[in-house]
């Protein structure tokens, strides 16, 4: 398949916000695609190379896209850094000057799909003394070969800002209504991505031997996409909803999953990025496991023994760093509480009762991991009791979790019920994305920086939708901070996957995520999220580095939480 024809396609999303629409237009793009040209064409739409636990990182960094769009068409770097500065966009400046190019090429070749990929994934694993100039010098030479609308979405993509706003459920509803005219797959797609987080992977095989889907089977070092827990407000509508359930303490760390066979050990973050290299500590304890091979999830803390106390979110994140590893170990150690046991030695846990994974979590006695608290609770006394003990703790609150449920990966279901405490009177939090941001006035002038705008996720939709302006909460250092993060991901213009009535002096990437305080749910018909939901006094508690736009509060969540006030 010709580049070009991906390129047009891409446009026509770039004009497209409904989702039945974007849903047909990939449908069409799909069925002129090979089995052998799917699975890659589905990573370039999520926007990667490969799915994050291979470790494979698509970015070029902006200077060197320049000097690939200067090298490339005849064009002054100088010329390229003040069109960047006038259209906020690479990519539009990449297509500017490839039409209007000042120098042509001796030889000029029409770009593959397959092409296009295997070069960028040349640049992405060039490493060692002169690849930065090898990597310019191979992206200058697609764009030599690049048609203007080519450009702006192969300068798009290798900065890792496509922002077509499709979103994982229209690539697998697309993926069923290409192959079978419908949506009847839809839910084996999703099932086989959830236990493999590779979508890549679900499509080449869909296109090559459909009748694979369904076998498709939880293995080591393929993580599973996290379950996700739903929310409600008291005691008493968890046991509405769940009945006799167990009761976890829901510690306030970061949440890991783990995976051993043999002697080799992976672990992998929330966002399934691989991380093992950050915690020799906890290898060391996985690797000594009586088992051939396992998969766990765990939530781990920072502990400070001499104390005998736990550090808070930010202080265990410490541990979450590239250098300085073996300092931190020491300084920062870790307790990793194991919760959920997912395979043991070629038996898929999955499907088991959760009361029957519990009595495997309850083997964990270690010295780093250990099995989380649990208690049954038969009645809202029982539960309260818990949740007062929890907090008293110092912890975020506790886990409410059905019996019977299996291991829902990948899906926010009632099997995992959360209630956490609040941050004041009347105060309960909610996890966000930021959409834009303000400049300071006033008082903040000094700082540039006057709030943020989020939002929240509409799995209906498949779009965020806007809930809140946070303008309060930060300190004077993290204002600073954030605001030099999203100096880095501003975009010229809204998402396309956003709903928003509201303006900002500059839109984001919605990549930061963040745990927001407010008093109530409101309605209001500023904001975009549900029926208008809008959170009444909002405040920043903190940044959740390790949570993604996956992990975000949805808007039936919202709606629950409203319920119960």
């Amino acid at each position: 398949m010709r580049f070009l024809k991906v390129a047009h396609t891409f446009e026509r999303l770039e004009k497209t916000s409904g989702r039945l629409e974007m849903t047909s237009i990939l449908a069409q793009l799909f069925k002129e695609t090979s089995p052998e040209e799917i699975g890659k064409l589905v990573y370039i739409l999520q926007g990667i190379l490969l799915p994050s636990y291979y470790g494979v990182d698509l970015g070029l960094g902006e200077k060197f896209v320049m000097e690939a769009i200067s090298s490339s068409t005849g064009y002054s770097r100088k010329e390229v850094e003040d069109c960047y500065k006038h259209k906020g966009d690479l990519g539009d400046c990449a297509e500017h000057f490839v039409k209007n190019r000042r120098q042509l090429s001796l030889y000029k070749e029409e770009l593959e799909l397959l092409h296009v990929y295997d070069v960028m994934y040349k640049i992405a694993t060039l490493s060692g003394a002169g690849s930065v100039q090898s990597k310019i010098k191979h992206f200058a030479e697609l764009l030599n070969n690049a048609q203007p609308l080519e450009a702006r979405y192969l300068v798009r993509y290798v900065l890792g800002r496509l922002r077509l706003g499709v979103g994982d459920p229209t690539i697998l509803d697309a993926l069923s209504l290409a192959k079978y005219g419908d949506r009847s797959w839809r839910d084996a797609l999703e099932r086989a991505y959830n236990i493999c987080a590779d979508l890549g992977l679900v499509a080449r095989t869909f296109f090559e031997s459909p009748e694979k889907i369904p076998s498709f089977k939880v293995q080591p070092f393929k993580p599973l996409m996290p379950a996700l827990a739903e929310r409600l407000s008291s005691p008493e509508e968890i046991i509405k909803k769940l009945g006799c359930c167990m009761v976890e303490m829901k510690y306030d760390g970061f949440r890991m999953q783990c995976h051993k066979q043999g002697e080799r050990v992976e672990i992998y973050s929330r966002k399934l990025e691989r991380m093992t290299h950050m915690f020799p500590d906890v290898v060391e304890e996985v690797r000594s496991l009586p088992y051939k091979e396992i998969i766990f999830e765990g939530e781990a803390l920072a502990y400070n023994e001499r104390e005998d106390r736990y550090y808070s979110f930010q202080e265990t994140m410490h541990r979450r760093r590239k250098h300085g590893i073996e300092e931190a170990s020491k300084e920062f150690p870790l307790r990793v509480f194991v919760f959920d046991v997912l395979y043991v030695d070629g038996v898929d846990f999955t499907l088991k009762p959760y009361k029957e994974r519990r009595a495997w979590v309850e083997k964990f006695s270690y010295n780093v991991l250990r099995a989380s608290f649990g208690a049954i609770a038969e009645n809202a006394r029982q539960v309260a009791k818990l949740f007062n003990s929890a907090i008293k703790k110092g912890l975020e609150g506790i886990m409410a979790k059905d019996l019977n449920a299996p291991y829902t990966a990948g899906k926010r279901k009632f099997a995992w019920i959360k209630l956490k405490k609040s941050y004041g009177k009347g105060m309960d939090t909610i996890d966000a994305v930021i959409v834009g941001y303000y400049l300071g006035r006033g008082a903040r002038a000094q700082f540039e920086f006057g709030g943020v705008l989020v939002a929240v996720y509409n799995d209906e939709k498949d779009r965020l939708e806007t809930i809140a302006k946070v303008a309060s909460g930060f300190t004077e250092e993290e204002m600073v901070e954030l605001k030099r993060q999203l100096e880095k991901i501003t975009i010229p213009k809204k998402p396309n996957n956003l709903a928003s009535n509201i303006e900002v002096d500059f839109w984001v990437e919605p990549q930061i995520v963040i745990e927001v305080a407010y008093d109530e749910i409101t309605i209001s018909h500023l904001h975009t999220a549900g029926k208008g939901y809008a959170l009444r006094f909002p405040r920043f508690i903190q940044k959740r580095e390790d949570k993604s736009l996956a992990d975000i509060t949805t808007v039936k969540e919202v709606e629950e939480l409203m319920k119960g006030k």
